[in-house]
């Protein structure tokens, strides 16, 4: 009896690479640290971009005064206990006011979100374009570039802030503090990205590009930008929480965002006088500010860690 043996074998069917950014949120979600500081942030931005369909749908805009809400008896304190907090008024109300913190911290959001991705953008935009020209082009360039960066880190910064956001009166704060600490911050990154850049200028397929007469300006965008990109998400993730912190000191300062436009760090300040008598005036705006600077660092940490190991653990 004859016996037929099939020999033939099926080839396995090629595995594909995983997409970059699958991959990079797959492992970000595996973890439950960075998977709640992701659910925090993605909150945090929603909250800003609906802050005034939010203070609509609380009944009351941030500049407006509740006068029942508050015991003139009392100096202004709020009705009720937990600083007045309600139905009417979710996170209770503001001493002597009566303006609603709920509206107000919504679109304290969204004022601190909007300068700190202003301001990042600025800087990464700038720190970028120095750092990539600085490391590529080499020589007099990097010279300058170089010399710049040095100056403009050895200004201490919160002082000149300070000074530039006292001078200036007449102008619109939140496009004023957006430029002045774009100004300061770009040379961090600038430094990262120069260092990136001289490494990969001459690599063999940067030097092929340039043997097969790519300009400067094709070379430098689709050769060297895409293969430093994961250092500069990751760098950018991480600028963003230190806006938001130095956009909250300016405001505590007096020097920021002014009233009637609502800030955290604005908030701060004015609820230091009640912290005794009402500490949720005090511990409301406070705890949005730490849980934002929070996700924010806990989230730029892994994407460091996923797109910029080396960098991650020097």
């Amino acid at each position: 009896m004859a016996i037929t043996l099939n020999t033939s074998t099926q080839a396995d069917p090629p595995v594909l690479p995983e997409h970059p950014l699958r991959s990079t949120s797959r492992k970000l979600w595996s973890d439950w640290g960075t998977r709640t500081a992701l659910i925090a942030v993605a909150l945090l931005i929603l909250t800003a971009l609906t802050a005034p369909l939010l203070a609509r749908l609380g009944g009351w805009s941030p500049t407006a005064f509740d006068s029942r809400a508050i015991d003139p008896y009392l100096g202004g304190m709020p009705r009720g206990s937990l600083g007045g907090i309600s139905a009417e008024h979710w996170l209770g109300v503001e001493p002597a006011t009566g303006r609603d913190l709920f509206a107000r911290v919504v679109h304290g959001a969204q004022v601190s979100l909007l300068i700190a991705f202003a301001a990042t953008a600025i800087v990464v935009v700038a720190g970028t374009a120095a750092g990539i020209a600085a490391g590529y082009f080499g020589g007099r360039v990097d010279t300058v570039l170089s010399r710049l960066m040095d100056l403009t880190m050895s200004f201490p910064s919160l002082i000149f802030m300070i000074a530039m956001m006292s001078v200036a009166q007449d102008v619109n704060r939140v496009l004023l503090m957006t430029a002045v600490i774009g100004v300061f911050g770009w040379p961090g990154i600038a430094r990262i990205v120069r260092g990136e850049a001289l490494s990969l200028r001459h690599r063999e397929y940067v030097d092929a590009a340039r043997v097969a007469g790519s300009g400067s300006w094709r070379i430098l965008t689709r050769e060297i930008l895409p293969n430093i990109s994961g250092p500069i998400i990751a760098y950018t993730t991480l600028l963003i929480p230190g806006m938001i912190s130095t956009e909250a000191a300016l405001s505590f300062l007096g020097v920021g965002v002014r009233p009637p436009t609502s800030s955290w760090g604005q908030m701060i300040a004015e609820a230091v006088t009640y912290y005794e008598t009402d500490p949720m005036y005090f511990l409301i705006p406070s705890a949005f500010l730490f849980i934002a600077v929070l996700a924010f660092t806990v989230l730029g940490d892994a994407l460091r860690d996923i797109l910029d190991p080396q960098g991650g653990h020097s």
